[in-house]
């Protein structure tokens, strides 16, 4: 079996609580000393979204608030897990894994920009039934937030930006670059976390461990590969073009409450452009979040937590 860790066949939802991947993840949570309910509904799914079939992992009670989740760039919806776990008592959660990530298919005509992104999202939203939602990406799923929200001011009841915005340290930027593009295959799995842990100082290996299942499939040759969309490891490879400044003009227009969250550490959003971002955006603000980087939320997840847990119960009180 080419697949490492478990997700819906088919169109019907599945029970994950029951598999040592979610005992896994509970694990890590003891680790960190992150609470959560004994008893969470936690499914995975899959539908078809413009024609592609997305895998979504759903969280929490559908009649509570929900918050969608957007992961960045080459993640998956699992880099929420430990978040989603331990907010699934008070929010219905759903996180897509995003055209071309994780368990979804691969887009045929190469469309991996936000344009694309932001109308599967909507069409997730739609299809899912869901009303006002708490809307919250990091990094490339933050500029799907933003463009989504520009599209459907009235439809987030507020929005989370991790560790995005419209002026990023290119250096950074290339630095990400540089790592997707050289890690796309592997004789073992001990490589693979070799290399994470050398790019990742923040976690610990044994959280890599657990967490290495979502982000490679075991091919037929015997080598493990990169989940996402191979062209997207491509060095020659051009995401369709977006201006960050156009995006981010677009989401000016949004009048909801918006939490800006960076990493203290980060290498993509720098203090000084995080701040001028907060001061340019209706109603908004700014909060920082020590010992981590640009992966704010699975870097540091308890400061993470701590960062947005008042912000997402006051949206969701509104």
């Amino acid at each position: 079996m080419p697949y490492l860790n478990t997700f819906a066949p088919t169109s019907a939802p599945i029970d994950l609580t029951g598999t040592d991947e979610f005992a896994s993840l509970c694990e890590s949570a003891a680790d960190l000393g992150i609470p959560h309910a004994d008893d969470v509904r936690y499914c995975s799914r899959n539908l078809v979204i413009n024609h592609l079939r997305l895998h979504v992992l759903e969280w929490g009670q559908r009649t509570n608030p929900t918050i969608v989740l957007l992961h960045g760039g080459n993640q998956s919806a699992h880099s929420w897990d430990l978040v989603a776990l331990h907010l699934a008592d008070r929010f219905h959660i759903i996180a897509p894994d995003q055209r071309g990530h994780g368990d979804s298919e691969w887009a045929r005509d190469a469309d991996y920009g936000p344009d694309q992104m932001a109308s599967d999202a909507l069409q997730l939203i739609e299809a899912s039934g869901i009303e006002r939602p708490i809307v919250m990406g990091h990094s490339m799923g933050g500029m799907v937030t933003m463009r989504l929200t520009s599209r459907a001011p009235d439809l987030p009841r507020a929005v989370v930006l991790v560790d995005v915005g419209p002026e990023v340290s290119q250096r950074g930027a290339a630095q990400i670059r540089n790592f997707v593009v050289r890690n796309v295959e592997f004789e073992h799995l001990d490589e693979f976390i070799d290399r994470v842990a050398a790019y990742d100082p923040f976690r610990s290996r044994e959280h890599m461990e657990r967490t290495a299942r979502y982000n490679l499939v075991h091919r037929s040759d015997g080598k493990y590969v990169a989940k996402s969309d191979r062209i997207l490891h491509d060095s020659s490879f051009r995401r369709p073009a977006a201006d960050r400044r156009d995006v981010a003009e677009g989401f000016h227009r949004f009048q909801g409450p918006t939490l800006l969250v960076r990493g203290e550490s980060s290498n993509i959003l720098e203090a000084d452009a995080a701040a001028r971002f907060v001061e340019q955006l209706p109603n908004a603000r700014l909060v920082e979040v020590s010992d981590c980087g640009h992966n704010v939320h699975s870097q540091n997840t308890p400061g993470f937590i701590d960062a947005v847990s008042g912000f997402l119960l006051n949206a969701a009180a509104d």
